[in-house]
């Protein structure tokens, strides 16, 4: 699993194109052979881009869902919608298409946020708005989320 480290600012050109920085491009070296899927996040107004290899693993996952049952039939609908293939071209630089950029509102100034093992794009103003939401409330989450036992058996 790759495990991405870092926030990163850069800029978007007219097009929607914009540099990664090196330091990134750097950490995500061992994906740019395979390309990277771009979709819309589940719960913030940003981008997600999964190196291929974390795509199919999701995809192995969602594909274990009965679609018969229309609540995930509706989930994977909703999940895949604006998918794209992207690659980061020979400069360096990855072109974000025009829908996703009118979902996220990426203008020019832009924060590429590492998450784990994919990486969120944001319009800066957003993303300062979004951590700054959520100061307040991080030390009550960071106890409900990382606060369980040691030995992580959920017995209390």
């Amino acid at each position: 699993m790759n495990s991405f480290i870092g926030t990163y600012e850069c800029k978007a050109d007219a097009k929607g194109r914009l540099m990664i920085p090196a330091v990134l491009k750097k950490q995500l070296s061992s994906a740019l052979q395979d390309g990277f899927v771009l979709k819309r996040a589940v719960f913030q107004p940003c981008l997600e881009l999964y190196p291929m290899s974390e795509w199919n693993k999701m995809m192995e996952k969602i594909n274990k869902l009965n679609r018969f049952k229309k609540k995930n039939n509706d989930f994977i609908r909703r999940f895949t919608a604006g998918v794209k293939i992207v690659e980061v071209d020979s400069t360096g630089r990855l072109l974000i298409p025009k829908d996703l950029i009118g979902f996220s509102g990426v203008k020019k100034e832009v924060v590429l946020a590492s998450a784990v093992n994919i990486l969120e794009i944001w319009d800066k103003d957003k993303y300062e708005q979004a951590i700054d939401d959520a100061a307040s409330d991080f030390a009550d989450l960071a106890e409900e989320v990382m606060g369980q036992d040691d030995d992580n058996d959920g017995l209390s």
